[in-house]
């Protein structure tokens, strides 16, 4: 007997769907900000010629690029009040171990776009007199930053969709709202397609806006 689709289970929790939509957005753009942050700071040290910074920064990033999120999430949320004490909300472990975690790759993105513009460039500037700051914000950090772009945001997405882990912690995010509509309405192939059909729709629309901007940019520079 071939399934019958019935979305009814779907239009009549939409509300439920789109409040865990909100929380999937909320968490997103916060881990995207924490990881730059972070990020940044890494990328930095990977980049200095100290070794008392270099070594730690590119341990931390080795370790959580080849560690598993979800282990992540577990640890910030179950392991911290046990080995230390300290408790953190659903929302503040899985930001925690989605800001963490994405820094250490937001960090070779960044050193990665810096060290792929040529020593030249660095060479000609400081033949021209520019001072190392100002070197860097005129002439290699734009340069860095067209080439960084697509790695970017294909990072960016990945943790949009790492988010769903969230839901192992009872976070009220887009998965988790659709695991409650489960429940209560026994109809996982619409919920679920929905889901997919949710997240397809953000991330196709933040491409285009990303390929849009990016587009834009180029034609600036071309004036």
């Amino acid at each position: 007997m071939p399934y019958v689709w019935d979305f009814s289970a779907v239009t009549r929790n939409w509300t439920v769907l789109l409040s865990g939509l909100g929380g999937t957005i909320m968490l997103s753009l916060a881990g995207i900000a924490l990881g730059i942050l972070i990020g940044a700071g890494l990328a930095a040290m990977r980049l200095s010629g100290l070794r008392a910074l270099k070594w730690p920064a590119t341990a931390w990033i080795e370790f959580f690029r080849n560690t598993p999120p979800l282990v992540h999430f577990f640890w910030f949320f179950y392991g911290l009040p046990m080995a230390f004490g300290i408790t953190l909300s659903s929302f503040g472990a899985a930001l925690a171990a989605l800001g963490i975690q994405s820094s250490a790759f937001f960090a070779e993105v960044f050193r990665g776009g810096i060290v792929s513009v040529e020593r030249g460039q660095w060479e000609a500037g400081r033949a021209l007199g520019m001072s190392r700051t100002r070197l860097f914000r005129r002439i290699i950090l734009p340069q860095a930053a067209r080439r960084m772009a697509a790695p970017f945001v294909e990072r960016c997405f990945e943790l949009v969709k790492t988010t769903t882990l969230a839901a192992a912690l009872a976070h009220h995010e887009l998965l988790y709202a659709a695991m409650v509509v489960v429940t209560e309405t026994y109809r996982p192939l619409e919920v679920y397609t929905v889901v997919a059909i949710l997240f397809l729709t953000v991330l196709f629309a933040a491409s285009q806006v990303s390929e849009w901007l990016e587009a834009r940019g180029r034609a600036m520079q071309g004036r």
